[in-house]
């Protein structure tokens, strides 16, 4: 049986600069969907949803996608009640899409979730300008982001002879109780302005 569970989880200010703040939102992935890896974990920002919506609804013409939390010019991210109102609209909204097997089709939707690549990057791989693929960006992120150090460290040594070049389409991410307390690392670099 296929599952897709969606979390949108542990809202964090980041400072741009010293005059601008944002708040950035967990999207935890645990599946037993062959669309995706078994678990991923990225931080992402209100403005790549709305980024994200645009350009499912531009590849979907003919449907009407699920809204977003309105962008209110009275949110404060100081204000608990409304950084939580906003994660329960954005996680709504994921499990909305997760849903539609014409939104799983596109890849903007799977680099977006599985990757912390921003949304000019997105946008260069799934239209062929990268030296990368779609599914090569995936796999490097859920390598990069392993929770497994001792793994990692055995397959430098050889030891581990059984798995040390196996990658299986869950690219060997169990869901472990690290990755699902730990939250996931931000990539400052990636992070659009």
């Amino acid at each position: 049986q296929e599952f897709v569970t969606v979390l949108v989880r542990d809202p964090r200010t980041q400072k741009e600069d010293s005059w601008h703040s944002y708040v950035d939102y967990e999207i935890f992935i645990h599946t037993k969907s062959i669309s995706f890896l078994k678990t991923s974990c990225v931080r992402r920002r209100f403005r790549e949803f709305v980024w994200l919506r645009q350009r499912l609804q531009s590849n979907a013409v003919l449907m009407q996608l699920p809204e977003l939390p309105s962008k209110t010019p009275f949110f404060n991210m100081n204000n608990p009640h409304h950084v939580d109102h906003r994660r329960q609209g954005l996680q709504e909204f994921l499990e909305k899409i997760l849903q539609d097997a014409l939104m799983l089709s596109d890849s903007r939707l799977h680099l977006f979730l599985q990757t912390q690549l921003s949304p000019e990057d997105i946008e260069a791989c799934v239209s062929g300008q990268t030296k990368y693929s779609v599914a090569d960006a995936i796999h490097k992120f859920a390598s990069l982001n392993r929770r497994f150090p001792i793994e990692d460290e055995e397959r430098k040594e050889g030891k581990n002879d059984a798995d040390s070049d196996s990658e299986s389409s869950s690219s060997g991410l169990g869901p472990s109780d690290d990755s699902i307390s730990c939250g996931c690392k931000a990539s400052p670099a990636s992070e659009e302005s």
